[in-house]
C-alpha cells in the first residue's frame, strides 16, 4: 500500500514527529489541527468560532494535498476547551460540513498545547 505524508511546516510537526496528514491507499487521516496561520501563530486567540473556521481551512488544505476534499470526510473529532460555547464551534463546523454530515464528536479538554488555542480537530476521509 502506498503512503503519502503531508507536512504543513508548522513548528510542532518536527518537534513531535508527526505529519499533518497521511494518505494510506484510499484513506486519509488528518492529525489534530488548530487555528494557526502559515507562520504557526494562533488566529483569533480565545475565539471559538474564528479559530474553528481557521482550523477547518487548515484541514481542507491538508485534504487537498492528499488529493481529496471535504466531501470525502467521514469522521471529525473536535476537542474544545469550553464546551459551554459549543454552539460557536458547531456553527463553524456546520458551515464546512452541513451537507456532508460526517460522523463527529465534540469533547471538552482541560487545555491544548497553547493557552490561546480553544479548539483542535481531527478528520478522516475516504477517497472515491
Amino acid at each position: 500500500m502506498s503512503r503519502q505524508k503531508i507536512a504543513s511546516g508548522r513548528p510542532w510537526e518536527s518537534i513531535v514527529g508527526y505529519s499533518r496528514a497521511v494518505r494510506a491507499g484510499n484513506l486519509v487521516f488528518v492529525s489534530g489541527t488548530t487555528g494557526t496561520n502559515e507562520k504557526g501563530e494562533v488566529v483569533a486567540p480565545g475565539d471559538p468560532y474564528q479559530q474553528t473556521v481557521q482550523t477547518l481551512k487548515n484541514i481542507q488544505w491538508a485534504l487537498e494535498q492528499a488529493g481529496v476534499g471535504l466531501a470525502q470526510v467521514v469522521r471529525t473529532r473536535m476537542f474544545v476547551t469550553d464546551i459551554s460555547r459549543w454552539q460557536e464551534y458547531a456553527r463553524a463546523h456546520a458551515e464546512f460540513f452541513g451537507e456532508i454530515r460526517p460522523a463527529t464528536s465534540m469533547v471538552e479538554v482541560s487545555r491544548l498545547i497553547s493557552p490561546d488555542m480553544v479548539v483542535e480537530v481531527e478528520a478522516d476521509a475516504v477517497a472515491d
